[in-house]
């Protein structure tokens, strides 16, 4: 029997450093460079860099490395302003100006657009930001126990690893969550639990899952719009506290009409103010404890007009009206499953209006989509500052691609 050795592939492997230059930024916050015409993908680098690299992984079509060293720096790199970026996991772009920040993933999500969904960019995209630092209402933080008679160690986990970095101060937490970390630990008997999700409403409200001793899980509230909504830390609620108005009024915009459809309606952040423009809306979400919750936001803001849905949005889509006026998808990471992609084209709702925070999800559903919509707008919320991610707003109206 003949062996049969496997070629390794040309240019860098495994192990080795090289020379790279970084062209652009790319979708989730790594700079992209060439080495030999093989894609090469380094976090925490910046346009402009000159670096040494090396590779830490290697698949046939690219590479992946990590900076050994900054030959030249990119004019738009800056000392980052938290201690703990180096090894933290929680932001990916702090070594970047803030203005560098959005301009370079902006033109990261119109490349992924661009090229993943067949997308023509609009001549005008609205580009919304707001602070960029003490701006988080959520936060998912990890915990390990410490020596006996200490409290625990609390933190994120570092870069590329399950290795906790244990911090005092997280600088994008607005002030009642980044005080949490200081606060918490002593709180905490006994065994530590593995991870808190921790949340802020308003009056410097906090909720946090699981409850501890001392502090409880029950709900927040805040204010926006002129609407109340109620959740706690168990729910998705957006983060950027200071743009949530502007997320509404990007999602609701001026249309009305009959019946609206909320899908992966959360606690009602966009259903309440669509009741305020369409006759019904029937809001459906899988979620138990955000149905709650949406259920007791419509009786504290006196809406009747919202049917809330108990049930996936995968298995309710067969039952969407023919010809709705309007459907409002925003789904999780992933995107749209076939099923409700397949539903909206089949059920042909007059416009559909989707919110993403994956561009590369949202490229490939609206390539789908095409086969029965025109993209009209498009709106960016960088709604995750110090990070490579890019919130859209893309509203869709019936009718074949030009």
């Amino acid at each position: 029997m003949e062996r049969v050795i496997e070629e390794r592939p040309a240019g860098p492997q495994v192990g080795d450093e090289i020379e790279l230059e970084i062209e652009k930024l790319v979708t989730g916050g790594d700079g992209f460079g060439r080495v030999e015409g093989l894609p090469v993908f380094v976090a925490r680098s910046a346009p402009g860099d000159r670096l040494r690299i090396r590779v830490w992984q290697r698949k046939p079509d690219f590479a992946r490395g990590e900076v050994v060293a900054i030959v030249r720096a990119s004019p738009e790199r800056r000392q980052a302003p938290c201690p703990y970026f180096e090894r933290c996991g929680g932001c990916d772009l702090q070594h970047l100006e803030d203005a560098a920040q959005v301009r370079h993933k902006v033109a990261a999500t119109r490349e992924t657009l661009e090229r993943l969904g067949g997308v023509a960019w609009p001549e005008s995209v609205n580009v919304v930001t707001g602070p960029m630092w003490g701006y988080r209402l959520r936060a998912r933080l990890h915990l390990e126990a410490a020596p006996a008679g200490e409290p625990p160690s609390i933190g994120y986990m570092e870069l590329g690893s399950h290795q906790l970095v244990a911090i005092d101060r997280c600088p994008i937490l607005c002030p009642e969550l980044e005080q949490m970390l200081r606060v918490l630990p002593a709180e905490i008997e006994g065994a530590p639990p593995q991870r808190l999700d921790i949340a802020a409403g308003d009056d410097d409200a906090i909720t946090v899952a699981p409850p501890l001793a001392g502090r409880g899980g029950g709900p927040v509230s805040r204010r926006i719009s002129g609407w109340t909504f109620w959740y706690d830390a168990r729910c998705f609620f957006q983060t950027h506290g200071d743009l949530l108005a502007d997320l509404i009024e990007t999602v609701v915009g001026p249309w009305e009409g009959e019946l609206a459809c909320d899908l992966y309606a959360g606690v009602g952040l966009f259903g309440l103010p669509l009741a305020a423009r369409y006759r019904k809306v029937v809001a459906v979400e899988g979620d138990r404890i955000a149905v709650r919750y949406h259920r007791r936001n419509l009786r504290e803001n006196r809406i009747r007009s919202v049917e809330v849905i108990s049930q996936a949005v995968e298995s309710w889509i067969v039952k969407l009206p023919e010809g709705v006026d309007r459907v409002v998808v925003d789904p999780p990471r992933m995107g749209l499953g076939p099923a409700v992609r397949e539903g909206l084209l089949s059920r042909r709702p007059a416009r559909i209006t989707y919110v993403s925070c994956h561009p590369a999800a949202l490229a490939r559903d609206l390539r789908a989509l095409s086969a029965g919509y025109r993209l009209e707008s498009l709106t960016l919320l960088d709604l995750f500052p110090q990070t490579g991610h890019m919130e859209v707003v893309a509203q869709l109206t019936r009718g074949q691609r030009d």
